[in-house]
């Protein structure tokens, strides 16, 4: 435990126990804690900025960084060096969690492969233009529950996504059926996705199903996770903003975490690229 925690404790039972015993059982001097008092009473100068940051922090949270703290002040009219916000949010222990990385794995023969039309340009035009699809799994002490998820590069908004708690063909048709509903019939055609050679991406029935809907399908080539790396990144982004800090131990706890993060992550949560939350940019266009 930090001193300043302690320091706090034993103000907050000053009145009730002697201060000289406290600081005995948690050992710290006594002229340090009244060097805290000082502090309390004449507080740092970027302590009300940090106060600020810190109640950010937990309506976003805690997953906001320096870079991205620092376009939130800026929309508050507070101008700040990033390497000032940077600072402040070490000093006061207000910083982000590290993001986790995912391994590329495949499974499954393949049936229908596709080319690598997107080709790592990771930016599109207007909405509905580029998707990056993928599968990936939260852990629960109930078992693995799967998460399909379809991702717009206009924006990089979620566009859909479906859990179940099989890796199956039907998970990632069921997720298709869903983010066509939001694309109008005339625009189906200029849609291109792109996903992985996992077996759901090769099998027949996601063949017929993109050929209904006139999508374009193309492909990562074989071994390659940077090919789709705006759909890698966005599970990295919520297991390490929201699973890997909460932990679900059930099935409906996990849906209701991802469903949460992911309204969040739609309407609120800052991109670096443009200060704005994805469906912000969307509906601005």
């Amino acid at each position: 435990m930090k001193p300043n925690f302690k320091y706090a404790v034993i103000h907050r039972h000053c009145e009730r126990y002697p201060i000289k015993e406290m600081c005995c059982f948690f050992e710290v001097s006594r002229s340090g804690y009244y060097k805290y008092l000082k502090h309390i009473e004449h507080p740092a100068k970027d302590f009300k900025l940090a106060e600020k940051i810190r109640a950010k922090q937990e309506t976003c949270r805690r997953t906001y960084g320096y870079r991205r703290m620092k376009l939130w002040l800026d929309s508050e009219g507070i101008a700040k060096n990033p390497k000032t916000v940077l600072r402040i949010m070490h000093k006061y222990g207000l910083l982000s969690e590290v993001r986790r990385r995912k391994k590329w794995q495949k499974m499954g023969d393949d049936k229908h492969r596709y080319d690598n039309l997107l080709n790592r340009e990771f930016n599109a035009d207007y909405p509905n233009q580029k998707w990056v699809t993928d599968i990936s799994y939260i852990q629960t002490k109930e078992g693995v529950l799967y998460l399909s998820m379809i991702r717009d590069l206009y924006d990089r908004s979620i566009v859909a996504y479906k859990t179940d708690t099989s890796q199956t063909v039907n998970l990632v048709l069921e997720t298709i059926h869903l983010a066509m509903k939001s694309v109008k019939t005339k625009s189906r055609r200029e849609l291109q996705l792109h996903s992985d050679q996992g077996f759901q991406y090769t099998s027949q029935a996601y063949f017929n199903l993109t050929k209904e809907y006139g999508i374009t399908p193309s492909m990562s080539r074989r071994g390659n996770c940077y090919d789709n790396a705006l759909a890698e990144n966005f599970f990295g982004i919520l297991k390490a903003e929201c699973i890997y800090r909460h932990k679900p131990e059930t099935f409906e706890e996990a849906n209701k975490m991802i469903d949460g993060y992911i309204y969040f992550y739609n309407h609120e949560r800052i991109q670096l690229k443009t200060g704005l939350p994805p469906l912000s940019l969307r509906q601005s266009c």
